[in-house]
């Protein structure tokens, strides 16, 4: 199995705002949940863009001088290199800047001993005096640089970074959100951006792995290939039947009479590979939804082949199987413990809330999610699937013209309440520790929400929390999840909840149920 050769991705902060209690570092926590893999690059660029150095009065000379500091940090300790542009006094500006730099090293402190576990090199340059923006592209070049994430401050320079480089660029929107601005020649630029949440910090390799029935090809890259430059796009047969050995039959994981699904290895990376019917709709309904969208808890589409009467779906491999598939099995079950769970139920939330609240074009409703439609990346982030009965609201001249908006709205309030009524069972699942298709078939007919709804009524959680789990110091997020789906499952004609009303529901523990 070859290397994956070492990539950079460049990290640019304002060193300005660095202090004692260690700055804004929003953009470098961003790149190394979202965007870094092992073996790369990490190099944080900070720019001191508001430093003068103290003239001979004490008072702040209004000149910003050039000069650039730069400050290596490897096994072998922390090497320092000043490079000045012009007639500047270092005399000057050694004080203030010594004090920049014990600031700026302060804030990067945390993530020292995180990029050295996880085999990252961390490189950190500052600089001043210049643009930030052309110094950016400068290092893109003289590197390889895969991506470039921005602080918030500098979304002046987006444009100009993004039209002198050739990776991705993301732009730190504020404490919690990033904008992914996209490749150039890529064709996901044709696309509606997504906004990421940050959340809390979790390196991937700080998740606690578990097994899947469901294997993957063997790769060295666990990256998503829909978020890599160039993708999606569009595919031609024989690529197609190169990724799936041929179409062979040992590749495919499902075949049913009107969907074929194969697995497949596509840049040393596994995909997903959906084959449909010519006369197939749901294809068209799918390629046009997943074209419009791109979330981290999405299966996201990786490329699309039509072609004769070819129809292909290549989307992201679900190399941990679905929650569904865990939680059948003792073992996996136990290695989703309640913090786990709870982390799984506020990912579906928020990008349930993305689909109904945040695409540019009019709302997406999934109309399906369950345990079984909820699958795991191998980083373990959970990402919505099956989007074969997802519906795209917009106002495409179905409903007459004098009541088009009347019937729009009636249309969206019963799909809303599929989905909200979808997440609240599926955080009943990650409760019990039963999907309710399994349930249904070993129960005697009996369905999930007609055994468990009852309990949640009568605040009796400790009845129906999954007893595979023994953790004790958990619990209190088994009771978030309970309150939001009690709520979920209640809704009726005179009660609406929205999604997002819903997964705030599951950050919020009320008295309802015993302890």
């Amino acid at each position: 199995m070859s290397a994956i050769p070492r990539q950079t991705v460049i990290v640019v902060t304002d060193a300005s705002k660095s202090n004692a209690k260690g700055g804004s570092m929003d953009a470098l926590y961003w790149a190394l949940r979202n965007v870094v893999r092992p073996r790369d690059t990490v190099l944080v660029l900070g720019v001191l863009h508001e430093f003068f150095a103290l003239n001979s009065n004490s008072k702040k000379n209004n000149s910003c001088f050039p000069f650039k500091f730069l400050m290596g940090i490897g096994i072998s300790g922390i090497w320092e290199r000043l490079e000045f542009v012009g007639e500047v006094n270092p005399r000057e500006l050694e004080e203030e800047f010594e004090e920049k730099k014990v600031q700026y090293q302060s804030s990067l402190q945390p993530f020292y001993r995180q990029c050295k576990r996880i085999e990252v090199k961390l490189d950190v340059k500052l600089a001043a005096g210049f643009s930030a923006g052309k110094l950016t592209v400068e290092e893109a070049q003289n590197s390889n640089a895969r991506w470039i994430v921005l602080d918030s401050h500098f979304k002046k320079d987006t444009s100009y970074i993004f039209g002198h480089v050739s990776c991705s660029v993301g732009l730190i929107k504020g404490k919690d959100l990033a904008t992914i601005v996209g490749s150039k020649g890529s064709s996901r630029t044709n696309f509606p951006v997504a906004d990421f949440a940050l959340g809390e910090y979790t390196n991937y390799y700080q998740r606690r792995e578990l097994c899947s029935p469901l294997t993957p090809p063997q790769s060295p890259c666990w990256y998503p290939l829909s978020w890599r430059n160039d993708f999606p796009r569009a595919f031609s047969r024989d690529e197609i039947e190169a990724t799936t050995n041929g179409f062979s039959d040992e590749n495919v994981v499902r075949d049913d009479d009107d969907l074929k699904v194969y697995q497949g290895l596509l840049q040393e990376t596994p995909v997903l590979v959906k084959c449909f019917k010519e006369s197939d709709k749901r294809f068209w309904s799918m390629l046009n939804i997943l074209t419009q969208i791109r979330h981290r808890n999405i299966m996201n589409l990786v490329g699309y082949c039509c072609t004769g009467d070819s129809r292909f779906l290549l989307l992201d491999y679900p190399c941990k199987g679905s929650v569904a598939m865990n939680l059948q099995c003792d073992d996996f079950a136990q290695n989703l413990g309640w913090k786990a769970r709870w982390r799984i139920a506020q990912e579906i939330g928020g990008c349930l809330r993305y689909l109904h609240e945040e695409c540019a074009d009019g709302p997406i409703f999934h109309n399906s999610v369950c345990s079984s439609h909820v699958v795991f990346s191998h980083s373990l982030s959970a990402m919505l699937s099956g989007f074969t009965t997802a519906k795209w609201l917009k106002d495409d001249g179905s409903c007459k013209e004098d009541w088009s908006a009347e019937c729009m709205n009636r249309e969206k309030e019963e799909h809303v309440r599929v989905d909200v009524h979808g997440y609240g069972m599926f955080l009943l699942e990650l409760v019990t520790g039963k999907s309710a298709l399994h349930f249904q078939q070993q129960g005697e007919g009996q369905a999930l929400i007609d055994w468990g709804l009852p309990l949640l009524e009568n605040g009796f959680l400790c009845k129906m929390m999954d007893s595979r789990l023994k953790e004790s110091d958990g619990t209190w997020m088994a009771h978030h999840m309970a309150h939001a789906a009690l709520h979920c499952l209640q809704i009726d004609s005179t009660q609406r909840l929205s999604i997002s009303e819903a997964s705030f529901l599951c950050n919020i523990l009320d008295e309802t149920f015993d302890h």
